[in-house]
């Protein structure tokens, strides 16, 4: 074995169809691209998780936050909840589901789950609500920018004409004041033929 002298590390080099560099073949045979990140990974067969719509999932819940809001809403949970406690209570003792010696256990999971599913597609339907809440303020600000320029235009040009007219008044003025005197009849008419002096 032979000492190498210190200095920079040299890289490693591979026999070329050993498997183990870049130009080598893999371990089934088949020549294998070099293992980078910008290489993208195979994905392998099998099950995949399901792809969610995001926008569909959205509106759903939006008109499911819509609906929890409602009268009808409270009114059906309450008829329900008021059915249960009392079929519960006081129905027949072979027929009771969840019973009042267990504090309703089963009536309070399914309260517990619907509030724990309801609260956040709540959030997500408020989320959706707030994006589209600033897009329009956006739009509005952007609307009120355009106007302001519009107005400040034509308050320019509305000045810029105002000096214009009283230029042109002023050289009317002028241009009248070094006309020379009319002497004699100033306008015939020419229905009467009478002047006017």
């Amino acid at each position: 074995m032979t000492d190498l002298p210190p200095g920079p590390a040299r890289p490693r080099r591979f026999a070329r169809g050993s498997g183990r560099g870049p130009g080598g073949l893999g371990r089934r045979g088949s020549r294998s691209a070099p293992a980078g990140l910008d290489v993208p990974v195979e994905r392998r067969p099998g099950l995949s998780a399901p792809q969610l719509d995001p926008e569909l999932f959205g509106r759903w819940s939006e008109r499911f936050a819509r609906f929890m809001g409602t009268a009808t809403f409270i009114a059906a949970m309450t008829l329900f909840v008021a059915a249960w406690l009392v079929w519960n209570t006081w129905g027949p003792q072979q027929w009771q589901f969840d019973p009042r010696d267990l504090n309703y256990t089963l009536l309070t999971l399914i309260l517990s789950l619907q509030a724990s599913y309801a609260a956040p597609l709540i959030l997500l339907a408020q989320n959706r609500q707030a994006d589209r809440d600033r897009v329009s303020f956006e739009q509005d600000r952007q609307r009120a920018e355009r106007a302001l320029a519009d107005t400040e235009y034509l308050a320019r040009e509305i000045a810029a004409l105002r000096l214009a007219v009283t230029d042109l008044t002023g050289l009317v003025r002028e241009a009248v004041a070094e006309l020379p005197p009319v002497h004699g009849p100033r306008w015939v008419n020419p229905d009467h033929g009478d002047a006017d002096a």
